[in-house]
């Protein structure tokens, strides 16, 4: 039972709790999701179970695809719905055109300061546990990258917008800055993951889903290859002989000249490792063949 799990979080649990379901689903204690989601956000949370494991630092690397609502007029100290309200303005009259600007303004590359209420570490703490003692930290920007991000609809108060972003990018810190930008204060009332990389909410499964596959002896139906998660990754194909030797965790020479990280087949197209590519020197760092 070696793959991964495209499970759709409901919101109210928290990322761990989803492992937890799975690991007694399962059965197997090594289980591990691939990027938190915040207990009242719902959507795509890839979880890796046995040997995928070890490709989930690769999951977190992706980009992610998000819909969010933003309510004006209320800000909290949680930057979400879930926070104690903190300020409160006026909403000035607002029309797709003003939403449209403010959204194209935020496209590419930028910084984010992260929210005291994240998991983002401080000296060894938690910024989260900071803010709970009441406490403040100077947090340095991140880099973050803003893709594509359209306004789905404008309804009174209420912003809901798609966006796809780099990692690292806090969905909650976007809808404050829209709601800075035109002219008020604001948090996210709503989010939903709708991509992580090539995970797609059309293809999740609930936990119940996935329960019932379980008890029909299904589940590995809805198990997909370690592999599935590294499409970003550029793949190398070695002859038998190459094959067999980066399957004892051997390196090999390759006429790739280029420095790069590759996921490797065997002339069968079975995928055998994760490998780096150095002056021709293919050597493997992951080999998930016995």
């Amino acid at each position: 039972m070696d793959g991964i799990l495209n499970v759709l979080k409901p919101p109210g649990m928290t990322s761990h709790d989803v492992v937890y379901r799975i690991r007694k689903l399962t059965n197997i204690k090594r289980t591990g999701h691939t990027g938190t989601l915040d207990p009242g956000a719902a959507g795509v949370l890839p979880v890796c179970v046995g040997k995928a494991t070890r490709v989930a630092e690769y999951v977190l690397e992706t980009d992610k695809t998000y819909r969010a609502e933003l309510t004006l007029g209320t800000s909290t100290d949680t930057e979400d719905v879930a926070g104690e309200i903190v300020k409160q303005s006026v909403v000035p009259v607002i029309t797709e055109k003003d939403v449209s600007r403010v959204l194209t303004e935020l496209l590419g590359p930028g910084h984010q300061i992260p929210p005291m209420y994240s998991a983002v570490k401080k000296n060894g703490i938690k910024l989260y546990e900071l803010a709970r003692r009441g406490e403040t930290a100077e947090r340095e920007p991140r880099p973050v990258n803003i893709y594509n991000i359209e306004l789905v609809r404008l309804q009174a108060e209420k912003i809901i917008f798609d966006v796809k972003c780099s990692r690292g990018t806090y969905i909650r810190t976007l809808c404050v800055d829209i709601a800075a930008k035109l002219g008020s204060c604001g948090h996210m009332s709503f989010l939903l993951r709708t991509a992580v990389g090539p995970f797609a909410l059309d293809k999740s499964y609930t936990l119940e889903e996935l329960e019932e596959l379980d008890a029909a002896g299904e589940l590995k139906s809805a198990l997909l290859q370690p592999d599935a998660a590294l499409a970003h990754i550029e793949a190398i194909y070695l002859s038998a002989e190459d094959a067999q030797k980066v399957s004892h965790g051997v390196s090999v020479s390759v006429s790739e000249a280029k420095e790069s990280l590759v996921r490797v087949y065997d002339p069968g197209n079975t995928f055998m490792a994760l490998a780096k590519i150095n002056s021709g020197i293919l050597k493997p760092i992951k080999v998930f063949l016995p």
